[in-house]
């Protein structure tokens, strides 16, 4: 009889937790477009009760910066994404440098002593002949001795990995099909006879991108690689390197690309779309939330309130293949929906920072004045110490109105007493009326509504302000 609890033990090791990554280089401030991928991570773990990895590719040792690291960590945190493992790849040198003994020594990494400029030569020399730019792999015809001799000249290898695209020579390159169910496209097929043998080490000896992304990616168990559509090609080659490493592949998918109305791209040179520029701004993290996933979806841009919420709308079949354009514009609009329906329970540590009082009273007064939460300061120093403005034709009708003020204690219900009362004693109307009162008390022609502003202001500030 077979023994029930390995049997339990075994299929329990066959169980996948999801756990995906955003890596970002700490060379420069995150902005919207960074926001789209690490978002759409997020949501997918949330989905799939998974677990998230934050790591940072820090192997540029010149551009990478504490400091933007420190930046990372909180726009990320600002947007309501919580890591549940925080890696760098600087501090994985050694796992790096064992993979790539492990790739030499079975022949998938191989020296090439050729110049930038000779690249570039060969690259336009097939260009000529209307040719794909694909290396020609003439480094693996140079023997030993042949290397010394380059070597003795000064030149230092970069490595390239040797695709597995030929069944026999390697100068003898036939369709090798890379496929995946893409998570985001659906069936994706990349044929490794149509590229180059990728570089994966320079010839000062550091290591580009890829390498270490895979190792890293291995080791920590990523079961979901989700990142823009630019890396499709590239995920054939990466797809080799995992199976050259002896693992199983990570499931991949590629989303579009967030791009201004124009198509231009997204960089970390556009500091106004920084999150940490949009957050100063006073901007809500769910409506830069809610633009940077959902722009380039079947579906509308929606101004969702929690992440729950969002992550129960994204479906990431939804993306589709063209270009995720956003206007400005489109995240103001986002942004005043989100705040008009904020509870004063989530404002509150806000306002209270801001020194903004009148509690719940004074934001449902205000709360559908306001494009963002930081202009409810504006208002409540309107309560607190407005100038006055009476225009010289209004001043005796000011006075009149000043001698039927409501006494007692004062509500929402003061502000239609005084009116009627005021049209007892004089003959104004409408916007005649009202308009002068307003501009009397805030000294704005426009604003919250009187009715909830009056209590707030007070009968002590009603009375000077109509002196």
């Amino acid at each position: 009889m077979p023994d029930v609890w390995l049997i339990l033990k075994l299929i329990g090791n066959f169980t996948m937790t999801v756990r995906v990554r955003f890596a970002p280089s700490p060379t420069g401030n995150i902005h919207l477009g960074n926001a789209r991928p690490a978002l759409i991570n997020w949501l997918f773990a949330m989905q799939n009760d998974g677990e998230f990895v934050l790591r940072y590719d820090d192997t540029d040792k010149e551009r990478s910066k504490q400091e933007f690291a420190d930046g990372i960590a909180r726009d990320l945190d600002w947007l309501g994404i919580k890591p549940h493992i925080i890696e760098r790849q600087s501090d994985r040198a050694e796992h790096h440098e064992a993979a790539t003994q492990k790739l030499k020594d079975a022949g998938f990494l191989y020296p090439c002593y050729e110049t930038p400029d000779q690249l570039d030569r060969q690259r336009k020399r097939l260009a000529a002949r209307g040719l794909p730019p694909i290396y020609d792999r003439s480094a693996l015809k140079l023997d030993d001795e042949q290397r010394k001799e380059l070597e003795a000249e000064g030149l230092k290898p970069h490595w390239r990995f040797l695709l597995p695209n030929y069944a026999h020579s390697p100068f003898e390159t036939q369709r090798t099909e890379e496929t995946w169910d893409d998570v985001i496209r659906g069936r994706q097929t990349v044929d490794l006879a149509s590229m180059s043998d990728p570089v994966l080490i320079r010839a000062d000896g550091s290591w580009l991108y890829t390498l270490p992304s895979v190792v890293d990616d291995i080791d920590l168990g990523i079961t979901h690689i989700i990142r823009g559509d630019d890396h499709v090609t590239n995920t054939g080659a990466q797809i080799a390197i995992f199976k050259a490493l002896g693992a199983k592949p990570p499931i991949c998918g590629h989303h579009n690309l967030l791009t201004t109305e124009s198509g231009e791209g997204l960089s970390k040179r556009l500091g106004s779309l920084s999150i940490h520029t949009l957050a100063e701004e006073g901007y809500e993290p769910m409506a830069v939330a809610c633009l940077a996933v959902l722009t380039g979806t079947s579906g509308p841009v929606e101004a969702l309130a929690t992440m729950e919420e969002l992550a129960a709308k994204f479906d990431p079949k939804s993306v589709t293949k063209s270009s995720a354009k956003f206007a400005p514009t489109e995240l103001d609009s986002l942004n005043k929906k989100i705040v008009h329906q904020l509870d004063y329970d989530v404002v509150k540590p806000r306002l209270d920072e801001m020194g903004v009082g009148g509690g719940e009273s004074f934001w449902g007064a205000v709360k559908d004045n306001v494009d963002k939460v930081p202009e409810a300061a504006e208002l409540w120093a309107l309560v607190e110490d407005a100038t006055p403005i009476i225009e010289p034709e209004d001043a005796e009708f000011i006075a009149t109105a000043k001698s039927v003020l409501p006494e007692g204690d004062w509500s929402t219900d003061t502000w239609g007493q005084w009116l009627s009362e005021i049209k007892k004693v004089s003959d104004r109307k409408g916007k005649g009326l009202f308009m002068p009162l307003r501009k009397a008390l805030t000294g704005m022609e426009h604003g919250p509504e009187l009715d909830k502003m009056l209590p707030l202001i007070g009968r002590e500030r009603t009375l000077a302000r109509l002196s």
